[in-house]
């Protein structure tokens, strides 16, 4: 939020451009979806319930979206995000690491659909 506040380009604030905004809507937006699949995690824990839907949902989204986000965090710094004078560069390596280790996106994606075919989940969850 910062770098886009002050990084001008052709005499304005990238934060004025358009495209920016976008970018920043999407990630607050993609940010607080996940916020809400792992609090629904936790809240299933907390009371005892089979959570391990909600976990492998959580883990797949938020490794997919935060991947997502950080790419476009890498692309509003330009090629200053790519180098390594910021940490916008190792976020990136470091989130996709995330993606491999305690379960594969694939691995993930193999948990959530054996789970609704064998009936054990519902794409209703807990409001139906």
């Amino acid at each position: 939020m910062e770098h886009a506040r002050n990084r001008v380009t052709f005499g304005k604030p990238i934060a004025e451009r358009q495209a920016i905004q976008w970018m920043i809507a999407d990630s607050a937006v993609e940010i607080e979806s996940l916020r809400w699949l792992v609090l629904t995690a936790a809240w299933q824990v907390d009371r005892g319930i089979d959570s391990r839907q909600a976990q492998s949902m959580a883990k797949l989204h938020g490794g997919l979206k935060a991947n997502e986000i950080v790419d476009r965090v890498l692309q509003m710094h330009g090629g200053m995000g790519y180098t390594r004078e910021l940490p916008v560069e190792r976020w990136y390596r470091e989130l996709r690491l995330l993606r491999i280790y305690e379960g594969t996106d694939e691995i993930q994606r193999r948990t959530i659909a054996r789970n609704l075919l064998k009936g054990h989940a519902t794409v209703r969850g807990h409001l139906g």
